[in-house]
């Protein structure tokens, strides 16, 4: 059964090794992404749902890291120490641990990151290789017909397609779950704070 040209699947199979290569990683590139994204908004409402039921005064739930670096800043009694220092010394404890644990929780945005800036460029690269092979096309058959230059313009814009169905919904994903992890920052950081004057 023959697959039609103008199908995604359908263009990777007429387009030429470079263009194949450029297509597949770019094809890997994208549904990394949708990984990312998926598992981002996942992690982005378990930990929206438990800082809501901390702030409550429920359980903790993932924010353990957070509530044993308090305690144990907590626990440590340091001799003739004032008690707004030691309430400080316990807030830089969990703001350490809070940052810590931010950075495993966004591990995916600089992914995205990259995704969204190179994709358009790796997609230019097979833009520019079709179109040498049509010109290199034209000067072997000395011929300008649309047999003879299709392939290699198919290859250029199937290449600029793929790239951009990679960097869209990356920029997009990016730019979206910085803005909520921003937003949770700040609820962590607040937090934290009522938190630290709680125990300290």
């Amino acid at each position: 059964m023959d697959i039609a040209p103008m199908s995604p699947f359908g263009m990777f199979l007429y387009a030429g090794p470079v263009s194949k290569a450029v297509m597949a990683l770019l094809l890997a590139a994208a549904v990394w992404t949708w990984v990312l994204i998926i598992d981002g908004l996942f992690v982005l409402a378990r930990l929206s749902k438990a800082l809501d039921r901390a702030r409550a005064g429920g359980d903790i739930g993932v924010l353990w890291p957070i509530a044993a670096a308090a305690r144990e800043a907590s626990d440590a009694d340091l001799p003739d120490e004032a008690p707004h220092l030691k309430r400080e010394r316990v807030l830089q404890q969990m703001n350490r641990a809070a940052r810590e644990f931010m950075l495993d929780a966004e591990e995916g945005l600089p992914v995205l990151a990259v995704v969204a800036s190179a994709g358009p460029f790796v997609g230019l690269f097979g833009t520019v290789w079709g179109i040498m092979s049509s010109f290199s096309g034209i000067a072997q058959t000395q011929d300008t017909s649309l047999a003879v230059v299709a392939p290699g313009i198919a290859d250029a814009l199937a290449a600029t397609a793929y790239g951009l169905a990679a960097a869209i919904p990356a920029a997009i994903g990016y730019n979206r779950m910085a803005m909520a992890f921003g937003d949770l920052r700040e609820k962590l950081g607040r937090f934290i704070l009522s938190y630290a004057r709680s125990i300290a």
